[in-house]
């Protein structure tokens, strides 16, 4: 279980380093690479974090 609640923290943090150089990139393709990477993992976490509260609930 902490394997999961600790790539559930690596995951929105590197949401949020996306985030951060896709509000700092001047080239507007990199711009949308990283603001859809950000969205991307944000998604994933959010399935992890489903994932963790079902465990929870069937223990």
């Amino acid at each position: 279980m902490r394997d999961m609640e600790t790539q559930l923290e690596k995951l929105l943090n590197d949401a949020e380093e996306c985030a951060l150089i896709s509000k700092l990139a001047t080239d507007m393709a990199k711009r949308e690479l990283f603001a859809r990477l950000s969205e991307h993992l944000k998604m994933l976490a959010m399935e992890v974090d489903r994932a963790i509260k079902e465990h929870k609930a069937a223990d």
